[in-house]
């Protein structure tokens, strides 16, 4: 078992509104002891379950600290569970992103696990038939195009379409200490950028989940019966040991945080190492010089066809960047001009586009805007954005 230590910095909070707080406090479960991540919280999570037929949304993060699988643990409590439901990179976590994953069971439990992932990234009243409760445990990055909220979004409207009452049980957010980067604008909705927020959100999944149902942002701003069991004793600024990367390309404390600045290389012809030993601490390309740090993507599990498959890439090495590293387009701005034209090199424009949730920033690149001018074009949403995000923070 692999054990990352996952650093969390002082967040930038802001004080809750207590009208709007009064009105989702009945939401929330809380009280003071030792740090507990709501999965951990058993028995107050068999309460809330009682007798009733559940379905597990879930992948391989959705452990609880004596390293067991919660779907095992619920079995072992005699917990009526008839499904698993999970996500991009599937129920084990292994898949390549954007492989599509088929249906299966599992082999341990015989569970059936539906993906929502590929053509089905929503269940169906079939999917929800016979089902009473609809627990939600995954571990999230903090990040807008990480897929994971965007299925948290399609469980909830399904929720709501259906009335089965969901539970989301909270876990630590290791890019929760701040906000930043372009906030979406909703022309430019998809499966990697559902919500008006910014790149880097600030938010645990809990949290996120109670300004879905807050801000109507299901469809036909449709609410949900939510309920978020949160963690105990959690501050957006502790130190957290992941027991599980929480996708196969995000394997360290620094790649989670290289995260957000690095992804938007995903939409040019440049790597961020898909296909090494490690994925999102480094960038490369063919064309850049060798001689300094260069690597060779191969075929693996997680990176079936990495970017540049077998061929020699100079390029940077960032795995000793500082832990406390925040988003930054200086990395993206200082590629493109080693390898050349950008208009060229961002040779997927329109995925870029969605990454961004804008076209400005697309545009703001191409014309050689500096990372200090373009910065100044988000402070106004990035202001807006803190109000909202302000009403459903649960921690300090």
């Amino acid at each position: 078992m692999l054990f990352f230590v996952f650093l969390l910095f002082s967040c930038q909070s802001h004080p809750d509104s207590s009208e709007h707080y009064s009105k989702i406090k009945d939401t929330i479960e809380k009280k003071d002891s030792s740090l507990l991540l709501g999965a951990e919280r058993m028995e107050e999570l068999l309460e809330k379950i009682g007798d009733r037929t559940v379905a597990l949304v879930g992948n391989q993060t959705s452990i609880l600290s004596m390293n067991q699988h919660l779907v095992d643990t619920l079995i072992s409590r005699n917990v009526h569970l008839l499904k698993v439901f999970s996500p991009e990179h599937g129920f084990r976590g292994t898949q390549s992103a954007g492989q599509k994953i088929a249906n299966s069971r599992d082999e341990k439990t015989g569970l059936p696990i539906v993906s929502l992932y590929g053509d089905h990234k929503k269940p169906t009243k079939e999917d929800l038939d016979n089902v009473e409760l609809v627990v939600f445990d995954i571990q999230d990055v903090g990040v807008r195009f990480y897929t994971y909220i965007s299925t948290l979004h399609n469980v909830m409207e399904a929720c709501a379409e259906f009335g089965v009452p969901i539970l989301v049980l909270d876990r630590p957010n290791p890019n929760g200490d701040y906000i930043d980067g372009p906030v979406l604008e909703m022309t430019h909705k998809s499966f990697v950028g559902m919500h008006p927020v910014p790149v880097v959100h600030g938010m645990t999944i809990g949290e996120y989940a109670l300004m879905i149902n807050g801000e109507y942002w299901l469809r036909d701003s449709l609410q949900c019966d939510l309920r978020v069991l949160e963690c105990k004793n959690y501050h957006h600024s502790m130190h957290y040991s992941l027991p599980v990367p929480p996708s196969p390309n995000l394997r360290s404390d620094i790649s989670i945080r290289l995260y957000p600045s690095l992804c938007f290389f995903e939409g040019t012809t440049i790597s961020i190492g898909r296909g090494t030993a490690k994925p999102f601490e480094l960038y490369g390309h063919p064309d850049l010089d060798k001689d300094n740090f260069s690597f060779k993507p191969k075929s693996m599990t997680g990176a079936v066809y990495p970017k540049h498959q077998n061929i020699q890439c100079g390029g940077v090495n960032l795995a000793n960047e500082p832990l406390d590293s925040r988003f930054t387009l200086r990395y993206l701005i200082d590629a493109l001009n080693l390898v050349g034209d950008p208009v060229s090199t961002i040779n997927r424009k329109k995925f870029f586009v969605l990454l961004s949730g804008t076209e400005k920033l697309y545009n703001q690149i191409i014309n050689g805007l500096s990372e200090k001018e373009i910065r100044k074009t988000w402070d106004s949403d990035l202001e807006a954005y803190s109000v909202i995000r302000a009403k459903y923070l649960i921690y300090d």
